[in-house]
């Protein structure tokens, strides 16, 4: 790492390690943004090269369409602690304060995972869950008659997930 825009990466991967979740792209682009450190492009740039030279891997959000996750990886965390020192430490407070103010959140972000997909019958399966960062707190799969049907209760599982859950508890316990 010796470019132009190392100080950047490292910030980033900083961030990524600060974390148990994977963080999303707009999480990531609030801190890089709000502070000024770069513009949206070279962020872009720099998200890319990191995925290209294997410091933290991306994949899509299975409850958000469109969304993608970032997680750092086990060279991008050995990298890290070879250049730690080279991110300023205003850059080190920024990222605390971001990551205390929104760790609810960045929990619910990747807590919620909904998928769904085809079955042999010609039905849709909607499977919706709960996960922590160790288990998984509730799974419901459900069976509908079309692929519209079980987006429909996967796009709504985010918002309904808590009470659902809570529904489920008192009426179990």
């Amino acid at each position: 790492m010796s470019d132009s825009l190392t100080p950047y990466k490292l910030i980033i991967l900083k961030m990524l390690d600060q974390v148990a979740v994977p963080l999303t792209g707009s999480q990531i682009s609030d801190l890089i943004l709000i502070h000024e450190y770069t513009d949206y492009f070279t962020l872009q740039r720099i998200l890319a090269e990191l995925e290209e030279t294997g410091l933290m891997e991306r994949r899509e959000h299975s409850a958000r369409p469109g969304s993608t996750l970032y997680q750092i990886t086990d060279s991008g965390r050995s990298s890290l602690s070879y250049f730690a020192d080279r991110i300023p430490a205003s850059a080190l407070e920024d990222i605390r304060i971001f990551l205390e103010e929104r760790k609810i959140e960045i929990r619910e972000t990747f807590s919620n995972v909904t998928d769904c997909f085809p079955t042999g019958d010609g039905s849709w399966l909607a499977r919706c869950q709960v996960r922590e960062p160790s288990s998984t707190l509730i799974e419901l799969t459900l069976s509908v008659p079309s692929e519209e049907e079980a987006r429909a209760i996967c796009s709504h599982w985010q918002s309904k997930s808590q009470k659902l859950y809570a529904y489920v508890m008192k009426e179990l316990l």
